[in-house]
């Protein structure tokens, strides 16, 4: 036959086959392409949103960057400004501008303000967009306590030109002046922009920078200088490129992302598991229609083409769809939710959506390889059986019930199991997620082995019903694998993640309520840079006759590493000999410190990405020296994923002569409420709502709604992932019920009532039922190991303790196992609605 003959033949066969299916069962149909398009959406959706994010990032980056090839960073309390001499001297440098880059403490509930002091004459040449707006008067920000807002700042803080903008300076409030709002084209998120010889003034920075841009001269290798710079420069300050600014945020939000994504493939797996089942059904429904199509001449290869068409047309139909609802669910998310999907690194007020056109093309290629990877099995097995076979009654059991499956599925989760001992790569879970996906495709594959053993176990009862429904189990295996494969895949997922979840939602309250002894937690902003208590503050809230004790914490930024973000410094109150009474200590060096080094305990983090151990030393810029600390133990730490270090407050002081604080924990006397000791602490300050006071109860709700609010994105996904499980249970429990109705007709002839045949249906359902859920239970129990103890300790470099939800999972447990008895019974009731005689005269 020639190969035009043959296209047109399985174009024919296709248009057939698609028709029939298309006036047959519609619903079924739609049931399939939504499963495809939720999954394309949600991948699609989530790739949209973080693409925007992360786009607004990159321009912030960029302007903020400006033309500068090498940036010079130091610590928010900066470095002397000689350096910038020195820098702006080198002979393989064109340009240097000194600059004063800090997060301004606001009042109230704001988060801080980004704010970039800059000498505006050197800045044009490095900065031409943010200086260029501000006009040819740039004399304007000399005067005193003058700034100019970005329009997102303007906006958030309800500002305009001439208003005054209250900030906290020290333990004290102060208030800047605003001489102008840059238009949006500048700067798309919050910023503020002062003269640095101002900023100094106003700020308590005099000879301080913290920030040096430089331009190298043409023809200069800007590795090979920042290299030279590098060595020189004084310990704690780092020279990085504007390439290494812009992949921060990149790093920083990697796994987080990846994670997302790869609950959408969950989703759109899960897809694929009902595509399978919905045409390995409907090739069990028309296999007579097949055979009589082989019979007429249609050959294999034009029959198994034609089949894989339906898949791809599914396919086709759902990505597009999928596409499409994706880009509105983006734009949806974008304007009312936000652009961090619960991840806080990904906030961008001005992220804007941009569809391209490639990435959206592969979405809907993915999908539509998906739904054909789904309809390759039942396309194959059809077009591998013979006419005269297909056309006979009874051959309801397909070919897949003869395939060796036992040794190929102990095979997949043996390789599973050693994938999941296995290091991440680049810093990312690789070999986890590829254990997972062996681990499902292997307990799918054991599905027909389990079921025969079970069901062969089973004793005869004496009751008609139940002894009917449990042989019709024994004898049918891989219909049985069809309809439980899409239940126990979304049912497993579903699992391994509620209980990854609630063992990480477990582990932060246990965490919270660690680090949240007290009863009153006092800070000034978080992460800002100007505020602090100074140790006169400190004492007055001390004595006050309300407190019982009062601690405080200096919590500030280190540069260890140029190419990664700054490391978290807290020097708190703490019993070295005892420090497990304060932090929530997961390893200990076993050892005190050695004479000459300070003891200090890193978090988990910056165990993970910088390599170092309980009992290594860390040399530790603090004081315009390098300071040798000894890891005396690594902790667990929820809030910082760039690492944090503890050191104990007197250390810290005797190193740096810093005695300030920027948090503190405080308890009250007996019979003091928390009503008068907040009240009394406030006033001792007198610094009104710049002052956040909060008890440690209500920080705690606070953390867990942020908590939920960060996997919001996760219940759903989850959520989703169930309800196409549930789906392929219906459109399972539909066609079989279809395919059986000559048995049933013959069941009625043999004097079986119509209430005991439905018993039988139902009865079937709930022993399928419940099987996919009990091995949904232990395979998803399974998987949740790998997601606590590899995918999230090796994407987030922190630990979790395990805790299963029994109520949660209990309750979904019932909930599935009843809609699937009700689903058989209702499939049941619409296949017996035909005369018997007729259902019986099918198979004559």
């Amino acid at each position: 036959m020639k190969r035009g003959d043959r296209a047109q033949g399985a174009w024919i066969a296709w248009r057939t086959l698609t028709r029939s299916q298309l006036r047959e069962r519609p619903l079924q149909l739609l049931a399939t392409v939504t499963a495809i398009a939720l999954g394309v959406a949600l991948g699609s959706a989530v790739y949209l949103v973080n693409s925007a994010a992360l786009d607004e990032f990159d321009q912030a980056t960029r302007r903020l960057a400006g033309a500068a090839d090498i940036v010079i960073r130091g610590p928010p309390e900066g470095f002397d400004e000689a350096l910038f001499v020195s820098l702006a001297r080198h002979a393989a440098v064109s340009a240097a501008s000194p600059v004063l880059e800090l997060e301004l403490t606001l009042p109230g509930a704001h988060p801080p303000l980004k704010l970039l002091a800059l000498d505006p004459f050197r800045a044009a040449a490095l900065q031409p967009v943010l200086m260029g707006e501000i006009g040819p008067d740039i004399t304007r920000l000399f005067a005193r306590d003058t700034i100019v807002l970005s329009r997102a700042a303007a906006q958030e803080l309800g500002l305009g030109r001439g208003d005054a903008l209250p900030i906290i300076v020290g333990g004290g409030p102060k208030s800047l002046r605003v001489i102008d709002v840059l238009s949006d084209s500048v700067y798309p998120e919050p910023l503020g922009i002062m003269d640095i010889a101002t900023a100094q003034w106003s700020l308590e920075r005099l000879g301080r920078l913290n920030r040096i841009d430089l331009r190298a001269r043409p023809g200069t290798n800007v590795a090979a200088l920042r290299t030279a710079l590098s060595a020189a420069l004084p310990p704690g300050v780092v020279a990085v490129t504007p390439a290494i600014e812009r992949g921060r945020a990149l790093n920083a939000t990697r796994a987080y992302r990846v994670n997302l994504n790869m609950l959408a493939l969950v989703a759109l797996l899960t897809g694929a598991f009902l595509v399978f089942s919905t045409q390995s059904l409907a090739v069990l429904r028309r296999r007579e229609a097949l055979g009589l199509l082989r019979a007429l001449g249609v050959t294999r290869s034009q029959l198994q083409c034609a089949l894989l068409g339906e898949g791809a047309a599914i396919g086709v139909a759902g990505s597009v769809l999928g596409a499409l609802l994706g880009g509105v669910v983006a734009a949806l998310v974008l304007r009312y939710l936000g652009s961090d999907l619960g991840n806080r690194a990904l906030v961008a007020m001005s992220a804007v959506l941009v569809v391209r056109p490639l990435p959206m093309a592969a979405f809907v290629l993915m999908g539509t390889g998906v739904a054909c990877l789904g309809a390759w099995i039942p396309a194959s097995e059809a077009a591998r059986r013979a006419p005269a076979l297909a056309m006979k009654a009874g051959d309801a059991e397909p070919a897949l019930s003869r395939l060796p499956t036992g040794w190929p599925a102990l095979a997949l989760i043996a390789t599973g199991s050693v994938l999941a001992w296995l290091p991440p790569v680049g810093g990312l879970p690789v070999a986890g997620y590829l254990a997972i996906a062996a681990l499902l495709a292997g307990a799918i594959l054991l599905i027909p082995t389990l079921m025969q053993w079970v069901t062969g176990a089973a004793r005869r009862s004496g009751r008609a019903t139940l002894d009917t429904a449990v042989a019709q189990l024994q004898g049918s295996a891989a219909v049985s694998t069809i309809g439980l494969a899409a239940i126990i895949v979304s049912f497993s997922l579903m699992v391994a993640m509620a209980i990854m979840v609630h063992s990480f939602r477990n582990s932060f309250d246990l965490w919270l309520v660690k680090l949240l002894p007290a009863d009153l937690s006092l800070r000034l902003s978080f992460d800002s840079d100007t505020g602090a208590l100074s140790a006169d503050q400190q004492s007055r809230i001390a004595g006050l006759p309300e407190v019982a004790r009062a601690q405080f914490r200096r919590v500030r930024q280190i540069w260890l590493h140029g190419e990664r973000k700054p490391v978290a410094l807290i020097a708190r109150e703490l019993n070295p000999r005892h420090a497990a009474d304060t932090l929530p200590l997961v390893r200990t060096a076993g050892q005190e410190a050695p004479a000459g080094a300070q003891p200090a305990w890193i978090s988990e983090s910056l165990q993970d990405l910088y390599g170092y151990h309980p009992g290594d030393r860390l040399q530790l810029p603090l004081g315009a020296r390098m300071q040798d600390l000894f890891i005396a133990g690594v902790w667990r730490d929820y809030v910082r994923p760039e690492g944090a270090i503890v050191m104990t407050r007197a250390d810290y002081v005797a190193d740096t002569g810093d005695g300030s604080a920027n948090e503190g924990s405080i308890w009250r006397r007996p019979h003091t409420s928390s009503a008068a000791l907040e009240a009394a602490v406030r006033a001792a300050l007198n610094i009104g709502d710049a002052l956040e006071l909060i008890g440690s109860e209500q920080l705690r709700e606070r953390s867990l709604v942020l908590f939920d609010r960060a996997f919001a994105i996760t219940y759903a996904l989850e959520g989703i992932a169930v309800a196409i499980g549930l789906l392929g249970v219906s459109v399972a429990a539909s066609s079989s019920a279809l395919a059986r109705r000559a048995q049933f007709g013959m069941l009625r002839h043999i004097g079986m009532l119509r209430r005991q045949v439905l018993a039988m249906l139902a009865i079937e359902g709930l022993i399928m039922s419940t099987l996919s859920v009990i091995y949904g239970l232990l395979l998803g129990t399974a998987l949740s190991l790998i997601l606590v103890y590899v995918i999230n300790r090796q994407s987030f470099n922190w630990s979790i303790d395990l805790a299963v939800p029994w109520p949660q999972l209990g309750a979904l447990s019932t909930i599935l196992i009843t809609a699937s008895a009700l689903t058989a019974l209702w499939s049941g009731r619409a296949a017996m609605s035909q005369d018997a005689v007729r259902a019986v005269r099918e198979d004559w």
